[in-house]
């Protein structure tokens, strides 16, 4: 596959994730409870993820019973946490800002790596971190209207996504070192399930579901922008630095603030506009190039010798 076609399928998944907020959206307006929604979303993602995997290679599915402590990380301490977050703030103040918080996981990840894996805090991730932190204060409303500015407890949301999102970088690098990336995926959804849907109060919704608009929106929220952009994601990656397709995922949070201007008359004042460009712009600073790390990496070795 050629590079172009790879970045195709990084862009489209990233879409798809960016257009999450339609389903929540209406999710909330026929009833749901950001729970709830968390629920719907982990557990249809595990119905269509099981048998994909099954499909693929059901060799997938051995893992040790001790390593379990990696999938409580990934599917209940981030993926649970950081969509509740995620939804929450969407309801709490708007799909554009909710988006745009959220990518300040790249910052989170910087600073866990620092704590968790002794990485070093290189000049442009500190400079990457400035900019996160100067584009959140544009995005939060500080040199905006009452209007346009957000809660307290809007942006501890959104910071909180941000954070849980990050996290998932943290377990899954544990867990990746033994597992392929499908046996991590399709555990952290089924841990993710097993530990929401009981407590979710989702049984009440049983009725509801049964409703073919409310079922065709789970359908658009687990497969749509759960399984889908996941499967053209990863086979982007098959041809794709990671670092340049974490570049290019960046139009997750424009196409967010697309969806929420066209479909629920969201705006951002031009100065959270030039927020949203700062948050973005520091995800592409952080990253290194190849010809980077292998220079660091040389200085490394020669340090060593």
């Amino acid at each position: 596959m050629e590079n172009k076609s790879a970045w195709l399928l990084i862009a489209i998944g990233a879409s798809l994730w960016g257009v999450i907020g339609v389903f929540v959206t209406y999710l909330y307006e026929v009833g749901f409870t950001p729970l709830e929604v968390v629920a719907v979303r982990v557990l249809t993602a595990s119905i269509f993820m099981v048998p994909y995997v099954l499909m693929k290679n059901r060799q997938l599915f051995k893992i040790k019973v001790k390593d379990s402590r990696y999938f409580i990380g990934t599917g209940i301490i981030s993926i649970v946490l950081f969509n509740w977050c995620l939804f929450s703030s969407m309801r709490e103040s708007s799909i554009s800002i909710a988006f745009i918080l959220l990518y300040t996981a790249p910052a989170f990840v910087t600073i866990l790596s620092r704590i968790f894996f002794k990485e070093a805090l290189t000049a442009r991730k500190l400079t990457a971190l400035l900019v996160t932190l100067i584009g959140c204060s544009l995005v939060i409303g500080i040199f905006s209207s009452s209007t346009a500015s957000i809660s307290l407890y809007g942006l501890i949301l959104g910071l909180g996504s941000g954070f849980f999102y990050a996290l998932y970088s943290i377990f899954g690098k544990a867990a990746l070192s033994k597992y392929d990336s499908l046996t991590v995926t399709v555990y952290t959804f089924l841990f993710a399930t097993v530990a929401i849907v009981p407590f979710s109060g989702l049984g009440s919704k049983l009725s509801t579901l049964t409703d073919l608009k409310v079922l065709g929106l789970v359908i658009g929220l687990g497969f749509l922008s759960t399984m889908l952009p996941f499967i053209f994601y990863t086979k982007g990656l098959q041809y794709v630095e990671s670092s340049r397709a974490s570049i290019i995922a960046t139009i997750e949070p424009v196409v967010a603030s697309v969806v929420g201007f066209f479909i629920f008359n969201e705006t951002l004042s031009t100065w959270q506009y030039l927020g949203m460009i700062m948050v973005i712009s520091s995800v592409i600073i952080v990253q290194e190039s190849k010809k980077q790390k292998a220079n660091r990496s040389q200085q490394f070795d020669q340090a060593g010798a």
